[in-house]
């Protein structure tokens, strides 16, 4: 049995985390600001903390065989549709990142029995926007645009746990495809109107991963002992926005020619429409190369099974 720590664990990828470890009795310890606040997964217990320190849970380190760092406000914000990227928004979403990983390392800089991973939430928009070609985890860093240039601090915020002796997995991940919720439900919104269709021109690059996947990827890593480094966490099949709408329009049965101009969509939500308005085709090439088989790996099968 193993004890996993996740910052962020009631969040959209936590919960599901955190129940499939559970399920098999590993224990599980999310940490949470308000630990009363949300239903979590039976076997799960939360404690508290501040999202900036390991005053209250540092001593749960000692011994863990692992901390799991998703914690960082959510970038699209709390509703249907993207919250805009206001100088103070963007400001909280950079600090609610740096301040979570500054606290993991606090917490495995004290503790005596160090755990034996730490593994760090990223994105794939650590590349930027790459019109054309695949990223793998080599490619470099994108130089232009607000989130490229927060996930290179996010990654290095809790690197110093490797020169502890403790291993470090970085996650760059993809869109999240999940039925209760989240980008999907954004995106499906036009189609039930009957109003679907490519955003922007189109063409630009949509990585994506089923939320089973993420979870088993996760899962994976945390079980390859050799596993360090960063790893995309999406589909071997990223596609095109517009692919991805048609193939979202025929799940639904709705369809999708209807087209959302890149200065409309600008307009309405200001600079955070470089999340839909930007892309790039982003490959899982390391977690194939280390073995790792997706249930879900093409966008028919993941929306057919989410939605079906």
């Amino acid at each position: 049995m193993m004890r996993v720590i996740i910052t962020g664990g009631t969040g959209f990828i936590g919960i599901e985390l955190s129940k499939s470890l559970a399920a098999d009795g590993n224990e599980v310890i999310v940490l949470s600001r308000n630990p009363a606040g949300k239903p979590l997964p039976d076997g799960v217990r939360a404690e508290k903390w501040d999202g900036k320190t390991a005053v209250s849970w540092g001593h749960l380190v000692d011994g863990a065989d692992a901390i799991i760092n998703l914690a960082g406000e959510n970038i699209g914000g709390s509703g249907t549709l993207p919250d805009r990227w206001t100088p103070a928004r963007k400001e909280r979403i950079l600090n609610s990142r740096l301040d979570a990983g500054n606290a993991v390392v606090e917490a495995v800089t004290a503790a005596q029995d160090k755990p034996k991973l730490v593994i760090q939430s990223s994105g794939v928009d650590y590349y930027g926007n790459v019109p054309e070609g695949v990223v793998t985890e080599a490619s470099p860093p994108g130089k232009d645009g607000f989130l490229a240039n927060v996930t290179v601090p996010w990654e290095e915020s809790t690197a110093a746990v490797a020169q502890m002796g403790v291993r470090h997995v970085i996650v760059r991940t993809g869109v999240v495809l999940d039925k209760d919720g989240g980008t999907l439900d954004t995106m499906m919104l036009p189609f039930k109107f009957f109003a679907g269709g490519p955003v922007g021109s189109g063409k630009q690059g949509f990585s994506w991963i089923h939320i089973q996947d993420a979870v088993r990827a996760i899962r994976f890593l945390l079980a390859q002992t050799a596993a360090q480094g960063p790893y995309n966490l999406c589909a071997p099949e990223p596609v095109s926005y517009k692919d991805f709408s048609k193939v979202l329009g025929q799940v639904m049965g709705r369809p999708s020619f209807v087209p959302a101009p890149a200065f409309a969509v600008k307009l309405v939500l200001g600079e955070v429409a470089d999340l839909v308005l930007n892309g790039r085709f982003a490959v899982p090439e390391r977690l194939l190369a280390a073995g790792f088989t997706f249930d879900f790996p093409d966008p028919q099968s993941a929306l057919a099974d989410l939605l079906g």
